[in-house]
C-alpha cells in the first residue's frame, strides 16, 4: 500500500503542498478561482508545521490500527481493507469530531462550513498526490509500505 511520507530534512517550509492540496480539492482546479472565487473556499488536507528549522508536513497516516475510525460514532471513518487507507464518507458523518480529538497527528480538520471533517485521501484518482508531485525539494514522498 501506498504512503505519503515526510523527509522533514528535505522540507524548506514553502507551503506549495497546502496550495496544491487546496486546489486538488477545490471544485474549478484553478489555482486563482480556488483562493479567490470559491464559495465556500476549499481547504487544504494537509499542514505544514513550522518551528524553524524544523518543517514538516502533517497529513492523514492512514494507520494500520487507526483510533478515528475505532471513535467515529456514524461510522463515516472507514480503513478499506483493499488499499488501507481511512476514508470519510461525509453523507455519514455528524459532526460529533470525535476523530479529530483521538488523532494522534492532529491530521483530521473541520471542513470550510463546520459540518464534517476533511483528511488526506491520497488525492483519489491520481497516480501521485499532488502535495508530492509539487513539492520542490522532495520533501514528501510516495511509496509503498508494508503494513
Amino acid at each position: 500500500m501506498k504512503r505519503i511520507i515526510a523527509k522533514q530534512e528535505f522540507c524548506m517550509g514553502c507551503g506549495l503542498c497546502e496550495v496544491y492540496c487546496t486546489v486538488q480539492h477545490s471544485k474549478t482546479k484553478d489555482i486563482v478561482k480556488a483562493y479567490n472565487r470559491e464559495n465556500p473556499k476549499p481547504i487544504s488536507r494537509i499542514r505544514l508545521e513550522m518551528n524553524k528549522p524544523v518543517s514538516f508536513a502533517i497529513q492523514c497516516r492512514h494507520c494500520q490500527d487507526a483510533p478515528c475510525v475505532t471513535a467515529c460514532l456514524s461510522g463515516a471513518m472507514r480503513k478499506d481493507e483493499n488499499t488501507g487507507l481511512v476514508t470519510h464518507d461525509a453523507e455519514k458523518c455528524m459532526g460529533c469530531w470525535t476523530c479529530i480529538m483521538v488523532c494522534p497527528y492532529g491530521a483530521i480538520k473541520m471542513d470550510v462550513n463546520g459540518k464534517v471533517v476533511a483528511k488526506c485521501d491520497q488525492c483519489n484518482g491520481l497516480d501521485v498526490p499532488a502535495c508530492v508531485a509539487n513539492c520542490p525539494n522532495g520533501a514528501l514522498v510516495c511509496k509503498e509500505v508494508t503494513p
